[in-house]
C-alpha cells in the first residue's frame, strides 16, 4: 500500500529530538549524477527502490540539472548518512527520495533529516510540502512522517515485484 502525506503548513511541522549523532547537512550544488545514484542505491536497496536504477548518466543529469531540484546530503563525522531531494511541482514541494544510509539507522537522525527536508521545502515558498511511503519501506518510516506533522491524504493498493 502506498500512502501519501502532506502538511500544509510551516506552523504544524513537529521539529524531531535532538539525534545521538551530531550532524552536518550540505546541499548538493553542483548537478552530480554519480553522487545521487550512490545515495539512491546506499539507501535504497534495503527498500526496494528500483525505478532509477535503469538510468544512465544523461538521465540522472536531466533530472538533476533543474531549478525545480535540489538535493541535500547528512553526513556523520565526515560520512554520508543520509540524503534528501526535493522537487518543486508549482506551489507544492514533494520530498521526492530521502533516507539514510544503514549504518545510521537507529540514532534519531531520520527525524532531524526529515525536519530539515520540510523546512527547506517551506522556505522555498511551498504552499504545501508532500510525499509518499509504502509498506515496502522502513517499519518506523510511517511514524516518523506522523510525528513531523505529516497527514495522510490518499493511499493506494498497488501490487509490486520485489
Amino acid at each position: 500500500m502506498t500512502t501519501y502525506m502532506e502538511i500544509c503548513d510551516r506552523s504544524d511541522l513537529r521539529a524531531s529530538d535532538a539525534p545521538r549523532a551530531p550532524f552536518t547537512l550540505l546541499r548538493v550544488e553542483v548537478p552530480t549524477p554519480e553522487l545521487n545514484r550512490l545515495l539512491y542505491v546506499a539507501v535504497g536497496t534495503g527498500w526496494a527502490w528500483r525505478d532509477r536504477l535503469p538510468w544512465d548518466r544523461a538521465q540522472w543529469l536531466a533530472y538533476l540539472d533543474r531549478a525545480e531540484v535540489e538535493t541535500w546530503v547528512m553526513y556523520v563525522r565526515g560520512s554520508p548518512a543520509g540524503y534528501f531531494e526535493l522537487e518543486r511541482q508549482g506551489e507544492s514541494i514533494e520530498v521526492a527520495y530521502f533516507g539514510l544510509l544503514p549504518a545510521f539507522i537507529g540514532l534519531g537522525l531520520g527525524g532531524a533529516l526529515l525536519t530539515a527536508a520540510i523546512a527547506r521545502g517551506f522556505d522555498l515558498g511551498a504552499a504545501r510540502v508532500w510525499l509518499h511511503t509504502c509498506t515496502l519501506d522502513h517499519p518506523q518510516a510511517l511514524a516518523n512522517y506522523v510525528a513531523r506533522g505529516l497527514r495522510p491524504y490518499k493511499t493506494e493498493e498497488t501490487l509490486v515485484e520485489v
